[in-house]
């Protein structure tokens, strides 16, 4: 007669072997890839469960980076940048190297340093489909392409755009030189202030994926 599988029930926390560092669900790990010559997965946890044999599985949701959605990365993409995908999977627990935090896009920007284990999630992703959640976005500056984190810009005091140094004929060194910055559209014998941070919301949107 074959025996009845054991029950599963759910765990509040599970220890990352090797460690002493606890996870439960909601928080976001570092998952082994089968080569060792990549970079690790990001999922995020679901839940965790024991059986009375004490053996463990995580429910997990996978996040993709851009290089990994079938539109590939593009220019605007953030180099920590991972889109939170449908993909549900389950596996071992022994598969999680570590712990690792996954900002909403607007906290990431305020981070004052960037740490190797910082990431950001602006869209949400259908891996069957490729299509994204939202699927349009605030571009800024000439070149209209909505903001990547990595890049440095320089806000108009006049109009309060923001843009590439790039896009305005200058080298990064030149615009931090400045004492003040006016677009060309802008431009005038007097120049605003230069300020370096996280650009504004504008009120245009971009259509980025037709899917």
């Amino acid at each position: 007669m074959a025996k009845t599988m054991p029950g599963w029930k759910d765990l509040d926390s599970y220890t990352i072997k090797g460690t002493t560092k606890l996870v439960r669900s909601g928080d976001s790990v570092l998952m082994r890839p089968t080569d060792s010559k990549k970079l690790p997965y990001v999922a995020r946890i679901e839940k965790i469960e024991a059986d009375n044999r004490k053996n463990v599985k995580v429910k997990i949701r996978w996040y993709y980076r851009p290089e990994e959605s079938i539109g590939g990365r593009r220019q605007f993409h953030g180099a920590k940048e991972l889109f939170l995908s449908d993909h549900f999977d389950v596996q071992s627990p022994h598969t999680i190297e570590g712990k690792c935090v996954v900002h909403s896009f607007p906290k990431y920007t305020k981070l004052e340093n960037v740490g190797t284990d910082d990431y950001f999630c602006r869209f949400e992703y259908k891996a069957a489909t490729g299509g994204f959640t939202p699927n349009s976005a605030f571009v800024y500056c000439k070149c209209q392409m909505p903001y990547n984190p990595d890049d440095f810009m320089v806000q108009c005091e006049s109009c309060n755009d923001w843009f590439h140094p790039s896009c305005m004929g200058m080298s990064i060194k030149q615009t931090i030189k400045l004492d003040h910055f006016f677009c060309s559209d802008c431009s005038s014998d007097e120049h605003a202030k230069i300020h370096v941070s996280a650009p504004k919301v504008r009120t245009m949107l971009v259509h980025l994926f037709g899917h």
